[in-house]
């Protein structure tokens, strides 16, 4: 895109062949309200795309609509090995990492604005020999970014069907083992982790004045070093300097924490669910663990969540479910999820060119 005009060109993987990312990205392309507004390319095997149609086509009922393979724009790449749908292997973890490499090299090389993945096994890619923790890990370590420091991380969005809020969470570690986690946590890090959550807010959604809740690592936020004592020993002054670091920007920003993890998602459920007055609910949670992060998300939104990694040099969306490889060509798959990562991709796209054009315009 060189303006906020142009249509964003995303270019959609198909994610495990054995999986359910055929049978979701046929029914999100189906919705015309999905594809009017942007310029879609599916990377993956056209025959495993047409079997999964045609087999749903003929095993469920007609009232269901799928978009027609031979409507779709496919690049079309060979498998090796024997996909069997519900079973995730080497064959299926070997065609879904180069559907994902595909799509990364002709990002990186302007092809398309931006990506948006369909779920894959991380089981099957490791029987296929690519030990990446995940298709978040991967994307930063072909951007030339190293996984372990730099700054890129995974947000997860949604909005509430009940009363239109945006729920959005960054998650300060991702794939790691829980008891790796309070050694992994350092100042520098969550310096890194808030200051790209910010910058997302203001750029991405355009949100220049904000309120970022962050939570505690510890039970109680370690009550008073009762529980734990990294937020006495670290976490708090850290958290004192950051908030007079954003003060001083703009005085209407707010950080607000160290909030104990079991409370931190009162408000977001009231706000979302819209079942009680919620005043001022947050424009972002930063949560310091996957588990921490992920299971309210998934408890409120499982069905419409959306994974996006940020930091990167162009826009990736995800649906945020696996693979289901028990329910995988069935024709029970919901699609809501995969619909809001394309749609979230489309918006995103967008603000970020609006945002290039007026710093064009702006520039001496």
């Amino acid at each position: 895109m060189t303006n906020e005009n142009k249509r964003p060109r995303l270019i959609l993987t198909l994610g495990d062949p054995a999986g359910i990312g055929p049978e979701v990205i046929l029914k999100a392309l189906a919705d015309p309200q999905v594809t009017q507004n942007c310029d879609l390319v599916v990377v993956g095997n056209r025959n495993l795309i047409t079997i999964t149609y045609e087999n749903i086509s003929k095993n469920i009922d007609n009232s269901l609509v799928l978009a027609n393979p031979a409507d779709l724009s496919i690049i079309d790449l060979p498998t090796v090995g024997e996909i069997v749908t519900g079973v995730g292997n080497a064959a299926s973890g070997t065609a879904s990492f180069a559907y994902m490499e595909y799509a990364i090299s002709q990002t990186l090389a302007g092809e398309f604005d931006g990506i948006v993945t369909g779920p894959i096994a991380k089981s099957a890619w490791k029987a296929a020999g690519y030990n990446y923790p995940g298709q978040t890990e991967l994307l930063a370590a072909k951007a030339g970014f190293n996984i372990l420091n730099d700054r890129f991380g995974m947000l997860f969005v949604a909005r509430s069907p009940f009363t239109g809020w945006t729920l959005r969470t960054l998650l300060a570690t991702t794939h790691i083992p829980l008891c790796q986690v309070p050694n992994t946590l350092k100042p520098e890090l969550l310096t890194k982790k808030l200051d790209l959550l910010v910058e997302c807010l203001e750029n991405d959604f355009g949100l220049k004045n904000w309120r970022i809740v962050i939570s505690g690592l510890n039970p109680h936020s370690g009550e008073m070093g009762q529980l734990g004592t990294e937020e006495i020993d670290w976490l708090i002054p850290w958290l004192e300097s950051e908030r007079q670091k954003h003060h001083a920007k703009n005085s209407l920003n707010q950080l607000e924490g160290l909030i104990p993890p079991d409370t931190m998602w009162v408000k977001p459920g009231l706000a979302w669910y819209g079942n009680g007055e919620v005043k001022n609910p947050a424009d972002g949670y930063l949560a310091l663990y996957h588990d921490q992060g992920l299971i309210p998300v998934k408890l409120m939104a499982f069905d419409r969540a959306v994974n996006t990694t940020i930091g990167l040099p162009y826009v990736r969306t995800s649906p945020d479910h696996g693979t289901a490889f028990d329910i995988a060509g069935k024709g029970i798959a919901d699609p809501t999820s995969m619909k809001a990562a394309i749609q979230l991709a489309v918006e995103l796209v967008k603000h970020q060119a609006t945002r290039k054009h007026l710093d064009h315009k702006i520039s001496p």
